[in-house]
């Protein structure tokens, strides 16, 4: 009796023993004491990387900054398809345990494993939600990993509901390489918000979550369908789905309407420019643009954005084709005297790849040799306007392809607000990601350069419309040197009044205007430009600037007939608004941009009146009929010398937009005189984007009256009551200028 007694006695004792030791042994876990653990702190506020959002003025989104794509979503923002998918396919006692489950548990030591595993969703959550723990690799380590699942999930299921462990677990799985969380998923494969998931496509994206690349419905849809009829099978097991919606949706094949994380979205050339200035202001206010989860509002509108990279496309998948056929097999490399082809073109270009230094370090010195590799045929995907072709092609002829594709750029801004409404730095972000919108992006203006010199005529010597000056040559004395303007057609002869100069962009009216500002002329249109957005020191103080020969920006040229079209009022572009965290506190709004009057209202005013007459009567002749554009719109066209930029700056009352389009290479030539204008190359893009907003239901964009001040004399644009209507002053279109 007195065995038996002290028997239960020590069993009893070796139980108690056994307990303490599991606590001791749980609260070592608990406190860090066998490997790093979560701070309370991080359990009761979990820190997940989080896409920082950008939206446009009209609250789309229009893209995202991201390492991992993860935007959380609250409980009723997700399908209850997904909650009953997930609870009835990896935790059937989800809402009956307390984080662990020791029946799946005993199960799984059990059957070793082959009657499904013992992680509860709970135990998957602390898993995703502290994957910053090295993972172990020894066996040791894996158990000791799981002891600390154990403890970690304990806590959540204290602090948490079960409701907000679910949307905790559903915002932080991941699906794919780089969608984290259902609202990623969602969007990826079925471009959709998770609340509005069919329940076979909520079983897709569930079935997704024991292996995500193996049953990933774009590259394994076998795979993924079959895993899908296995969560749509345990519906059905635990009542959640009846016997004849089963048999109906195993059935139906998946269909995605797939949208990589990683696409460009709209604006990507916008959202790289975008991305530059952030990760400064990011630094400065101790922010990570790509796991905080900021809201940055811009000043984009989505529609304008669209309607503008939908006009560029339409332009120029016509207007490549129209190079292409114009020079046939010879090549567009050419020199601007004589026409020649230029020699060794494309092996210089294939000089400077990181390609031929790879084979350089290979073959030293012996450029024949590595010329020959790289005329090797190697498979290759290139761009075409007919969507992404996947091709073998040789490293030298991609180039020769490469350099004889034509690019673009445009930008619409807001003139009062200086709000950027559009930007299309290029024609595919994907291939090409110089961006030929931003202040860096340098090419020769052209004509489109001839208004500052007017306005700064009509500044400082007050010109009006009407003022007569002779069409002959002048001479400038610049370092010495003579230099004296011609037209491109050699024509000269006449008196013709400012309006007409600027219609026909003639190169002798403008270098009289230039001529009019005296020996500093050089100097006063550059100060001008420079206070109308112009960078400083851009601008080489010298008398041909009148007719473009300086290298500027689309932003920049935008900027500067901002000032034209708001009253004299020049206003800083801008294109944030403000910036907000992920619990919607502003951080910071972007208000009061720096502003200049630079001109009078009334000057302001006679600029849009020419700028209304190169469409009306000039080198823009013809536009509003046949883009179907109506109200008041004027412009200027820019052509450079051998054809290599085409220009059009377009205004109307509310927007300002400049357009370039040329090869990458200045060296590129349009070899027709019909389509190597400004008029065609470029202007096209601005008549479709505008014929595209006033079309469009949601803007009802219209161009509005210029209006000038109240005290405005109309008689300065009466050129028959100023007695100046000469014999030639007629509306011919007699182009001439840099080829304009």
């Amino acid at each position: 009796m007195l065995k038996g007694f002290r028997f239960i006695k020590n069993v009893w004792i070796g139980l108690l023993g056994l307990f303490l030791l599991g606590f001791l042994f749980f609260l070592g876990v608990s406190k860090g004491f066998f490997g790093e653990m979560p701070e309370v702190e991080d359990l009761e506020n979990p820190k997940n990387a989080l896409s920082s959002e950008i939206y446009g003025e009209d609250g789309v989104v229009i893209g995202q900054f991201f390492l991992e794509n993860r935007i959380n979503a609250k409980y009723e923002d997700i399908s209850p398809h997904i909650y009953n998918a997930l609870v009835a396919t990896e935790d059937i006692r989800f809402f009956n345990h307390s984080g662990i489950d020791f029946r799946g548990t005993l199960r799984a030591v059990v059957s070793l494993g082959t009657d499904g595993g013992a992680s509860t969703i709970t135990q998957q959550l602390s898993k995703n939600m502290f994957s910053r723990f090295d993972k172990p690799s020894s066996k040791l380590g894996r158990v000791m990993q799981k002891f600390k699942e154990w403890v970690i999930s304990v806590e959540l299921e204290k602090r948490y509901t079960k409701k907000e462990i679910l949307v905790m677990y559903l915002n932080t799985v991941p699906f794919s390489g780089l969608s984290f969380g259902i609202t990623a998923a969602s969007k990826e494969f079925f471009n959709k918000s998770p609340n509005k998931l069919k329940l076979e496509e909520a079983a897709v994206l569930v079935g997704m979550l024991k292996a995500n690349w193996r049953y990933n419905p774009k590259y394994n849809a076998e795979n993924s369908l079959n895993r899908r009829n296995t969560v749509l099978n345990q519906m059905n097991k635990y009542n959640m789905l009846s016997d004849d919606s089963l048999s109906i949706l195993k059935e139906l094949p998946i269909k995605l309407n797939y949208r990589s994380a990683e696409s460009e979205g709209l604006a990507p050339y916008f959202k790289t420019y975008l991305g530059e200035y952030l990760k400064k202001w990011c630094k400065d206010h101790n922010y990570n643009l790509y796991r905080s989860g900021l809201k940055i509002y811009t000043t984009i509108n989505s529609e304008m954005q669209m309607a503008a990279e939908e006009a560029m496309k339409k332009h120029m998948t016509d207007f490549q084709k129209k190079f292409t056929s114009s020079w046939g097999k010879e090549q567009p490399w050419r020199y601007i005297t004589d026409r020649r082809v230029i020699p060794n073109f494309i092996e210089d270009a294939l000089k400077r790849t990181d390609r031929y230094k790879l084979l350089a370090d290979q073959f030293g010195d012996d450029h024949k040799k590595i010329i020959s590799e790289l005329k090797k045929p190697v498979k290759m995907t290139i761009f075409t306007w007919n969507g992404d072709r996947d091709t073998t092609m040789s490293p030298y002829d991609s180039m020769v392809y490469i350099k004889k594709v034509l690019h673009a750029g445009f930008i619409a801004i807001e003139p009062e607000t200086g709000y950027i409404k559009a930007w299309v730095g290029g024609i595919n972000h994907k291939f090409f990601k110089y961006d030929h919108v931003n202040v860096n992006a340098r090419r020769q203006v052209g004509s489109t350069f001839k208004p500052i010199v007017y306005a700064t005529a009509i500044d400082i010597n007050k010109f009006t419309p009407c003022t007569e000056f002779p069409r002959e040559r002048t001479v400038f004395i610049s370092g010495g040197q003579e230099w004296s303007p011609k037209n491109f057609d050699g024509k000269s002869g006449g008196i013709w009044p400012m309006w007409k100069g600027l219609a026909l962009s003639d190169n002798l009216i403008t270098a009289q205007i230039m001529k009019s500002l005296g020996d500093d002329g050089p100097d006063l249109v550059v100060q001008f430009a420079e206070r109308i957005g112009i960078q400083k020191d851009r601008i080489p103080r010298v008398p041909s600037i009148c007719l473009g020969t300086v290298e500027l920006s689309p932003f920049e040229m935008a900027s500067a007939y901002s000032a034209f079209v708001n009253k004299g009022l020049w206003v800083e572009p801008s294109f944030i608004t403000r910036i907000e965290d992920k619990d919607g506190n502003v951080l910071e709004e972007f208000q009061n941009p720096k502003h200049d009057q630079v001109l009078s209202a009334e000057k302001a005013y006679i600029m849009t009146h020419l700028l209304e007459r190169v469409v009306q009567r000039g080198t823009a002749y013809g536009m509003t009929g046949r883009f179907g554009i109506e109200g008041s719109v004027g412009g200027k066209t820019g052509t450079t010398q051998g054809a290599a930029d085409g220009w059009f700056v377009g205004i109307t009352k509310g927007l300002v937009c400049a357009t370039w389009v040329g090869a990458d290479d200045p060296s590129v030539r349009v070899r027709s005189s019909l389509i190597g204008q400004g008029s065609q190359m470029a202007m096209p893009i601005f008549g479709y984007f505008m014929s595209s907003i006033q079309k469009n239901p949601k803007l009802k964009y219209k161009a509005e009256p210029f209006t000038g001040p109240d005290n405005f004399n109309p008689d300065w644009f009466n050129c028959d009551k100023a007695n100046n209507n000469r014999s030639d002053l007629g509306g011919g279109l007699d182009i001439s200028g840099l080829g304009d």
